[in-house]
């Protein structure tokens, strides 16, 4: 999608800070961070929203998942807590339509979260 950001970004078009690229996503951080780490883990698919998810994409969430918490291993947040978020929708926050998990850590997080 020439007009998506992300696609943007993962087509090198768009430079961002990269922490993490394979065969199914890229991992990013966040240019206006809400915790000490603020990654983006984002499908090279480009997929709008949770509600496009289709049963062949589980893999991809999935994977979108395993690859977090490994960022958040090495980040040292594994033992203290970290949270992950998907936005679906302008109500929920989602800004960019392409589904991406954020990955927030290194500071306590409040219930109900904003």
């Amino acid at each position: 999608m020439s007009d998506c950001l992300f696609c943007r970004i993962r087509d090198g078009q768009v430079p961002a800070k990269s922490v993490h690229r394979d065969e199914v996503c890229i991992a990013i951080e966040d240019i206006n961070p809400q915790a000490p780490t603020h990654l983006l883990v984002i499908p090279l698919q480009h997929i709008p929203t949770l509600n496009d998810l289709t049963v062949e994409d589980r893999e991809t969430v999935g994977h979108l998942a395993t690859v977090a918490a490994k960022l958040a291993k090495e980040r040292g947040h594994s033992e203290s807590g970290y949270r992950l978020v998907m936005n679906c929708n302008r109500d929920a926050g989602q800004t960019v339509f392409h589904l991406h998990l954020h990955l927030l850590g290194g500071r306590p997080f409040g219930w109900p979260p904003g």
